[in-house]
C-alpha cells in the first residue's frame, strides 16, 4: 500500500539529527521534572511554567572542572549558582518580554530554568568562581591539591 508524501510550502529541512537528539532530552528533562518535582531549587511547582534546562559543556582540565551553559540575553543577577551536598546548581528565570507586535514565532526559552550536576570527589568547593561573557556562564571548580596527579620517580 502506498502512503501519500506530505508535502510543505516553502524550503525543504535539511534532517539534523541533534536536534532530534535535544528534543528527545528536552522530552525526558520534563518528565524528570514532572515526576520528580523539586521546589525551591529552580524548578517550578505543580501547575507553574514547565523549566527547561540550558545546554552545557563540561570540560576536564589538568587542575579544574568547567561547566559552561548557555543562558543568551541573561543577566548575571537573574542567575545563581549554589553548591552544597557535592553537588553543583544553577538556577534562575527569563522573564517574557513585553512584546507590543504579534508575535509569528516562539522558540526561545523564558521561564524558570535550572541545571544540577554532580561534583567529582576531589573539588575544591571552597574557591569556585563563576563568570558570565557573552551569554556563556563558566563555572571553574578547582580540584584539590592533594588530587592531582604526581609523577614519581622511580629509583634504582
Amino acid at each position: 500500500m502506498t502512503v501519500p508524501a506530505r508535502r510543505s510550502r516553502g524550503a525543504p529541512h535539511a534532517w539534523n539529527p541533534f536536534h532530534e537528539l535535544e528534543e528527545l532530552r528536552s522530552r525526558m528533562d520534563q518528565l524528570m521534572h514532572s515526576t520528580f518535582p523539586m521546589p525551591g531549587v529552580g524548578f517550578p511547582e505543580q501547575g507553574a511554567a514547565e523549566a527547561w534546562v540550558p545546554l552545557a559543556d563540561v570540560e576536564d582540565t589538568e587542575d579544574a572542572y568547567l561547566v559552561e551553559l548557555e543562558l543568551p540575553g541573561v543577566d548575571k543577577d537573574q542567575i545563581t549558582v549554589e553548591v552544597g551536598e557535592g553537588e553543583l546548581d544553577v538556577h534562575g528565570e527569563i522573564k517574557e518580554k513585553e512584546r507590543t507586535g504579534v508575535v509569528r514565532r516562539h522558540t526561545r526559552h523564558v521561564g524558570e530554568f535550572g541545571y544540577r550536576t554532580s561534583l567529582p570527589p576531589n573539588s575544591d568547593t571552597e574557591h569556585i568562581s563563576a563568570d558570565l561573557t557573552n551569554g556563556i556562564l563558566t563555572v571553574r571548580i578547582p580540584k584539590a591539591e592533594k588530587a592531582r596527579p604526581q609523577r614519581i620517580e622511580i629509583s634504582g
